[in-house]
């Protein structure tokens, strides 16, 4: 059985395979400041997409758990940030939200949820 730490690093990566199948381009993966983290930060056109990554053993629990609006709060900060730091001027930021179920021996399940909640 995977530790949980590893779980959630397979499940973000997995995440990011996704998003690149999507013609997205991976421009931060883990990104940290004071104020919060965001698991996946990409773009493709017009779009800057910051992704908040779920990983779990048990497929039993309502996506309204997973992201608490307290969490949401943080990530929005947190990609504001982002945004003034790297002077993003020219994109439409949107929050999505993916749940990754680890099946065991099936592997992994991706329920990817595009504008999750809003900033």
């Amino acid at each position: 059985m995977l530790a949980t730490k590893q779980l959630g690093a397979d499940g973000e990566e997995l995440v990011a395979q996704y998003l690149k199948k999507q013609g997205f381009v991976i421009v931060a993966k883990n990104y940290n400041t004071r104020v919060g983290e965001v698991d996946i930060i990409a773009q493709r056109d017009e779009f800057l997409v910051f992704v908040e990554v779920k990983t779990r053993r048990n497929p039993g629990f309502p996506i309204g758990c997973v992201i608490t609006p307290s969490k949401q709060k943080k990530i929005i900060k947190t990609a504001k940030y982002f945004i003034v730091t790297k002077n993003v001027v020219d994109k439409v930021c949107r929050f999505d939200v993916a749940t990754v179920i680890y099946g065991g021996p099936k592997g992994f399940e991706i329920d990817y949820i595009e504008n999750a909640f809003w900033g």
